[in-house]
């Protein structure tokens, strides 16, 4: 089994990131990218960028990947966020896992993404069209 979360502050390949999660014993591979999106709550967003308490985020990404991995039965899982300025459509965060069965690599990949936006120490400000801007601690979690 093997598992690792990690920051990137260059652009991330999913396609490149699922390759590193192949496995001929597994008969799934579900992957998540959360993208940068043009609207939060009513408001117009142009960009973002996101900061983090690196060493301490590295350390609870990998708890929460390490718990995916003892509570389902998949092989692998793998997250990356970003870190920096983003625009609209890039990918902030991926989440991979590999698993025998597509239920177990569904229900971690959730768990995974729900996680880590509850805990890891992870901010992002966004910036609006009027001119405005605002941090936005990743905590909240929507549906």
């Amino acid at each position: 089994m093997d598992a690792g979360f990690s920051f990137s502050r260059e652009a991330l390949d999913p396609a490149a990131l699922a390759r590193l999660l192949a496995d001929d014993s597994c008969g799934a591979l579900v992957t998540f990218d959360g993208r940068v999106r043009d609207h939060n709550e009513g408001r117009r967003v142009l960009r973002l960028e996101y900061e983090g308490y690196e060493a301490l985020a590295v350390k609870e990404g990998g708890r929460v990947l390490d718990e995916a991995l003892a509570r389902f039965a998949i092989v692998q899982a793998r997250c990356v966020h970003r870190l920096g300025p983003l625009a609209l459509g890039e990918v902030a965060v991926w989440v991979g896992v590999s698993a025998h069965h597509r239920g177990d690599a569904f229900a971690a990949c959730r768990y995974i993404i729900d996680e880590v936006k509850d805990r890891v120490p992870i901010w992002k400000k966004e910036f609006y069209a009027d001119g405005d801007s605002g941090w936005i601690n990743c905590e909240v979690r929507q549906a």
